[in-house]
């Protein structure tokens, strides 16, 4: 090496260690500062670049998770409605107090809890997902359309929510698919039960025993009910709020009133899809290998075709009441997440 290169290299190394003596001197003054002024600490750590891209996502899942810990137990009656009878046309019909009345007289009341890891894992990955996309896809929209002088319209909210709601999927199905092995478990005779402990044990054993790839059973219908999903409700709660923005509702009525909005429309185009998604990956294969339904088209027309039309909405009831909530909760808590991390 040559000398000009050595002192090249001794000046840039002095200089490094100079800058590292002078953040060492810096450090207790600015610990002290974050001591005396823990907000405005928070706030400067709020405010980097990397926090600013991150909160949308880390806000969307500690919204979707509480959400699930409260909705649960509806989600779990929701799942058994849509599996009994199922093959069956004509019998009994199901209701939630029936459902609900099996359940507790079975086991007990915190078999309504059954699947809550996976629950809360599938929120962690899904929502946190599905809500981060949507809002990054929004400011960017948002950018855009100032650039261009225009507002941002119903169009650009819905297909922000259909991208958001399918990739969110793709990444959450495996947790999706935990819930409804552990959720449907307790309808097979006891000697079938898989009797999963936790969703990490349900899926290894579900990839163990099935492939990796059936972590993605039921990922078409999944996917697709995801976008029904958060078109009716991301880009119908965005709408709502946009509309109720000059009516004389205090800000709290109008986040209530247009999640409520947007769990109705979130239901209604959604519900077939997540009846579908919950026979798909209920099914697993008989003693010759074969499965109930081929895929999301065959299990459409089977069921159209043994047990009505009408079977696809079966419990919209409860599902509302397990959507709306769940969608009330989940973005209102975002709404507030977003307003203290701003």
């Amino acid at each position: 090496m040559s000398t000009q290169a050595l002192e090249a290299a001794k000046r840039k190394s002095e200089a490094v260690l100079i800058t590292a003596k002078e953040s060492l001197a810096d450090a207790p003054a600015v610990m002290k500062s974050a001591v005396e002024n823990p907000k405005k600490a928070s706030n400067d750590f709020l405010h980097t670049p990397f926090m600013r891209g991150a909160l949308p996502f880390i806000n969307g899942g500690l919204a979707g998770m509480s959400a699930t810990a409260v909705i649960q137990p509806i989600d779990m009656i929701k799942v058994r409605l849509q599996l009994a009878g199922e093959g069956v046309k004509t019998g009994p019909k199901p209701t939630p107090l029936s459902v609900t009345r099996e359940l507790l007289a079975s086991g007990k009341a915190l078999d309504l809890y059954t699947g809550l890891s996976a629950g809360l894992l599938r929120q962690a990955v899904y929502t946190t997902a599905r809500l981060g996309f949507f809002d990054t896809f929004m400011k960017s929209l948002t950018e855009r359309a100032k650039a261009k002088g225009n507002p941002v319209g119903f169009k650009e909210r819905a297909g922000a929510g259909l991208a958001a709601g399918g990739l969110a999927a793709m990444i959450g199905n495996p947790a999706d698919l935990a819930l409804i092995r552990m959720q449907s478990d307790g309808l097979k005779a006891k000697a079938a039960r898989a009797n999963y402990t936790s969703v990490v044990d349900a899926l290894t054993r579900i990839a163990k025993t099935e492939g990796v790839t059936a972590l993605w059973s039921g990922a078409y219908p999944t996917v697709v009910r995801a976008m029904a999903l958060n078109f009716g409700q991301l880009a119908f709660f965005s709408e709502a709020k946009t509309r109720l923005k000059d009516t004389s509702m205090s800000a709290r009525t109008q986040t209530l009133t247009a999640s409520a909005v947007a769990g109705f429309f979130a239901s209604f185009f959604s519900l077939p899809f997540d009846f579908v998604k919950t026979r798909l990956q209920k099914q697993t294969r008989a003693p010759d290998g074969s499965l109930p339904y081929k895929g999301m088209f065959d299990c459409f027309k089977k069921v159209a075709k043994d047990e009505g039309m009408l079977r696809f909405y079966r419990g919209f009831s409860t599902y509302y009441v397990r959507i709306a909530p769940h969608a009330m909760v989940t973005l209102i808590v975002a709404d507030w997440l977003g307003f203290i991390t701003r």
